[in-house]
């Protein structure tokens, strides 16, 4: 069984930092963590699921949305199994349910995805909420 188990959402005011964490488990996902390129998507009240942020298998490839640019970084710990979205200087329309999904990419080259429809599994979501 596949699982993404997202957590640290929270209230915080803007300006502020939280550090949201991706951990992965089942054992053949687990086992091959590093195989899947991972990404960070975010979906506030009303409003269709967004990209935000995305990594390649070996962390060495990452990008991100213009909207969270120079203020959030994603990273990933292979050899634990989980994936981070730092986010600072949160500003109010950052308030979202945040999630986490993979995709596998194989251990070659330095593919990651914006796109919704590439990711095969998904977190249940973590909210953010930001206080102006």
């Amino acid at each position: 069984q596949v699982q993404l188990v997202e957590s640290g959402g929270g209230l915080v005011q803007a300006g502020g930092s939280l550090r949201l964490s991706c951990a992965a488990s089942g054992r053949t996902f687990s086992s091959y963590f590093s195989s899947y390129a991972m990404a960070w998507f975010r979906q506030a009240p009303g409003k269709e699921r967004e990209f935000v942020a995305t990594v390649s298998w070996s962390g060495s490839s990452t990008y991100n949305a213009d909207s969270v640019k120079d203020r959030f970084t994603i990273s990933r710990d292979n050899a634990g199994n989980t994936m981070y979205l730092q986010m600072n200087n949160l500003k109010p329309e950052d308030a979202a349910v945040y999630y986490c999904a993979a995709t596998f990419s194989g251990y070659s080259g330095s593919y990651y995805s914006f796109l919704e429809e590439d990711y095969d599994y998904w977190g249940q979501g973590t909210q953010v909420t930001v206080s102006s």
